[in-house]
């Protein structure tokens, strides 16, 4: 069982890589011994021969492999002796598009690093009850448009916790969580991602004690149309979201296209959401942003699934913000802030474009208190009226001052070979 890194910890460690950064480019070269390279063989063949119930324990090394390692035997552990010691390298991979793909139950994956996969570090596809402790993945020449999509990433997977973990580098998310039900992401740290920990169509997720930085943004939590499921009911609490500042690199057709560079916390189109005691701070557009579907450019709806496009039933309640919102993201919102707050200012801790569901369905100029509610909350929210092209901005705050009831724990059945008891 690997020690949980403290917090601060996290925070320190972000710190010092952030100052070796210049450093990023062609990927690390590692020195693969030839009796590394014959267990590595060796690892193919013993995954592909295991039984339910086998426990794989990979010595200190560093392991090159040119495939997709698969995980298809129930209850099975596979385990390193370290994210910094045993090294499982994807440089020359040619077949697969992952570096570990899970698709069994009640499965553990600890303690080991997975190094320039060709896409997604660990792909977990309709499991049930896995964990995922310790794991670093890292594509380690640095962010790229060619590196995999994902750090570590969750398709329509249950029960599933991921907890003292490591995503750097990944063109897309850190974190993913698409399509799955009863997750919780705790103590783990992702940089240089285009966005730290994605929820999509997820029901049911409690994302806490993390820590993200030198992304595009921290956390995103949204909801598509046409995906199966419409995501709801995640906990954001006691995360530590600054100085997510770094340049979207999405391509214009990318649904993250819109993204805001410097966004510590992004809610698109998501309902039942509580966020708490979290520290939020210097992500230059704004600490947090809460958006419908339509103000990131596609359709409000997409027939036939008559899909809801407004954030509904978001709680915000007794969170550190500091600084951010001083140097925001494009055109329109660097006007917004000299409307708002003169040449010298930065805009509100949170930004929401208004968009909501009036009366018969359609947006109104109203405000509508199931939307969004401050409870003990220091920071302001502005309207940025998105509908009317930012032509009325202005604070609506004393207006949202409301409360919710508090959403439910996420309980874990099963997750992984080891206690998934809340911390």
């Amino acid at each position: 069982m690997t020690a949980r890194r403290p917090l601060k910890s996290l925070i320190l460690h972000i710190v010092l890589c952030a100052m070796a950064v210049g450093a990023c480019g062609a990927p690390q070269t590692r020195d693969v011994t030839t009796a590394d390279r014959r267990y590595a063989g060796q690892l193919v063949e013993r995954l592909a021969a295991a039984s339910p119930g086998d426990i794989i324990d990979i010595p200190e090394g560093v392991f090159a492999f040119d495939r997709t390692l698969v995980v298809a035997a129930d209850n099975l552990i596979l385990r390193g002796q370290g994210a910094d010691r045993t090294i499982l390298s994807f440089q020359d991979q040619v077949m697969g598009s992952q570096g570990v793909r899970i698709t069994a139950n009640r499965v553990s994956l600890e303690s080991l690093a997975i190094e320039d996969p060709v896409g997604d570090g660990v792909s977990v596809l309709g499991s049930d009850g896995v964990g995922i402790r310790g794991v670093r993945v890292e594509w380690t020449g640095g962010p790229a448009a060619d590196n995999g999509a994902h750090g570590i990433a969750l398709d329509e997977a249950s029960n599933i916790l991921i907890e003292d973990s490591i995503a750097i580098g990944a063109a897309v998310a850190g974190l993913h969580l698409g399509q799955s039900r009863n997750v919780v992401v705790r103590g783990n740290r992702t940089e240089s991602n285009l966005v730290g920990i994605q929820v999509e169509n997820t029901i049911g997720a409690d994302l806490h004690d993390n820590a993200a930085t030198r992304n595009t943004a921290g956390i995103l939590v949204s909801s598509t149309p046409g995906q199966g499921q419409v995501g709801r009911m995640t906990r954001i609490f006691h995360n530590h979201l600054f100085a997510n500042n770094v340049d979207n690199p999405a391509p214009a057709r990318s649904p993250l296209a819109a993204l805001p560079a410097g966004s510590g916390i992004v809610l698109s189109a998501s309902d039942q959401v509580e966020i708490f005691g979290n520290v939020i701070a210097d992500n230059r557009t704004a600490n947090m942003i809460i958006t419908a579907r339509q103000s990131t450019g596609l359709p409000a709806t997409s027939p036939p699934d008559g899909f809801d496009p407004y954030p509904e039933a978001i709680h915000i309640h007794g969170n550190t913000f500091h600084d951010g919102g001083n140097n925001p993201d494009g055109l329109d919102l660097q006007g917004l802030r000299l409307v708002l707050a003169g040449p010298l200012g930065r805009l509100p801790d949170i930004l929401w474009d208004g968009h909501h569901n009036g009366e018969n369905g359609r947006d109104g100029a109203g405000t509508d208190h199931r939307s969004i509610c401050l409870e003990d909350e220091e920071a302001d929210i502005v309207n940025t009226d998105a509908a009317n092209e930012h032509a009325q901005p202005h604070i609506v705050t004393q207006a949202h001052e409301c409360a919710l009831p508090p959403l439910p724990a996420i309980q874990l059945e099963a997750a992984g070979r080891f206690d998934p008891a809340p911390r």
